[in-house]
Formats: C-alpha cells, structure tokens, sequence
C-alpha cells in the first residue's frame, strides 16, 4: 500500500518561501498522478496545484497560487515537491499530497485521490 509523507512545513514571514516534499514509500509514484492540497481553520480542503504522469508532466494550479508555487515530481527519488515562493497570510493552512493510480489529466478535486498523506503545518504571519 502506498504511504505518502509530507515534510518541509514551518512557520514563514510574508514574502518568504517554503518548500514542501511529499515522500513515498511502498509503491512507485511513477504510476500516480499527484497533487497537492490545503485545509484552512474553518474551510474546506481545496485543491493547489497537481501534476500528472505524463512525460511532459502536465500541471494545473489554483488561481490564488498560479505564479508563485510551483510543483515538481522526481520519481527516481520517489517525490513530489511544491515550491512556495511570495507567500502570503491567506496561504497559512495544513497541506496535504495525495496521489491515485490513473491515466488522464490530474483531478483538481480531492474525490479524485485514494492516498494520501498525514499534513504539514504551513503558516505565514508578520
């Protein structure tokens, strides 16, 4: 069974960077198409960015972070990663990478996904 853990999570001034890893292990990630989302206080999980399987490692990211997160896959490492680059208050939330065995664009939407990983804290404050 695939297990995904999240690291690189922490506390950031506006304007800073974060950058997130999301690591594998039990099955190759070669297979999956991968996403990243994130959960608010008070809100519902929202897609951020994904990125499919592949060879041109098609990607789809929200309006709010187009620009300023970037996610990259390297499958010989066995990870995904989103580069937070401008970070801003609104983005304070738990993140999440999940991942499903598919064929097709990657889905925006958490039904789309069967694993997932436990979260890393992400918060942006003065």
């Amino acid at each position: 069974q695939l297990q995904l853990v999240e690291s690189g999570g922490g506390s950031v001034q506006p304007g800073g960077s974060l950058s997130l890893s999301c690591t594998a292990s039990g099955w190759t990630l070669y297979l999956y198409n991968l996403g990243w989302f994130r959960q608010a206080p008070g809100k519902e999980r929202e897609g951020v960015s994904c990125i499919d399987i592949s060879s041109d490692d098609h990607t789809w990211s929200a309006d709010s972070v187009k620009g300023r997160f970037t996610i990259s896959r390297d499958n010989s490492e066995n990870t995904v990663s989103l580069l937070m680059n401008n970070l801003k208050p609104e983005d304070t939330a738990i993140y999440y990478c999940a991942a499903v065995s598919t064929l097709g664009p990657c889905d925006q939407q958490e039904i789309g996904y069967d694993n997932w990983g436990q979260g890393t804290q992400v918060a942006v404050s003065a």
